[in-house]
């Protein structure tokens, strides 16, 4: 079962998103809040697994709302969900460690794979606003959020785990991953796991934006 909060200012709106991924056996919403503090006050008393976090929210917005809920609880995936396809916002949710990024007008079924996506370790990207997003992330070495890496870390990195790294920084899943590396899943959360580690890195969000910034999307990796 994968405990969903739901953040938006909208009453309308984050009931309406209650009654309908209610109607899903694998999904329970365990709480509903208004705003990023009413986010907080809930995760002090349930166990959450996903939260959907609208952006643009009066007290404390998604984005610092995100920012503390991966500082304290990391291992909650966090999918922002808005109607504004802001510059700035991609690019703070992105960098606190949201897992998705999708627009308020997605299907249903879109937002229910996006949680199960994001909650087996996944990112989701809404597909009107990826190249986008990729395209910010080129320029990312010319303003603070950039990702740094300790030079001596990159020599430790295997050529399989360098086809890994270019893979996820097109934003493929790691299912995706398995099918085109022709491996298991194990295999390829055993490899992220291992590059995590060796990088010092959060997690897969700051390795896609290191690995863009710093070309690795236009090398050759095939096999040796």
């Amino acid at each position: 079962m994968i405990k969903v909060v739901i953040a938006d200012d909208q009453e309308l709106i984050r009931e309406s998103l209650k009654i309908i991924l209610g109607t899903h056996d694998d999904i329970q919403v365990v709480g509903v809040a208004g705003d990023g503090s009413d986010v907080l006050h809930i995760l002090e008393r349930e166990a959450v697994d996903v939260i959907l976090m609208d952006i643009r929210m009066p007290g404390m917005d998604g984005v610092h709302c995100t920012k503390i809920v991966k500082e304290q609880y990391p291992h909650i995936k966090i999918i922002i969900l808005t109607t504004f396809d802001d510059d700035d916002f991609v690019f703070s949710a992105l960098k606190y460690g949201a897992s998705g990024y999708l627009l308020k007008g997605v299907g249903m079924d879109e937002l229910y794979q996006a949680i199960i996506t994001v909650n087996s370790g996944g990112a989701m990207i809404n597909p009107d606003i990826a190249t986008k997003v990729f395209s910010m992330f080129s320029k990312m070495t010319q303003n603070n959020y950039a990702v740094q890496v300790d030079e001596s870390s990159i020599k430790d990195i295997s050529h399989p785990e360098w086809r890994v790294i270019q893979q996820v920084a097109f934003g493929l899943s790691n299912k995706e991953i398995a099918q085109k590396l022709y491996l298991s899943e194990g295999t390829i959360r055993n490899y992220l796991s291992s590059i995590l580690s060796k990088l010092n890195l959060r997690d897969r969000t700051q390795l896609a934006i290191w690995a863009v910034q710093t070309g690795i999307t236009t090398k050759d990796f095939h096999d040796e």
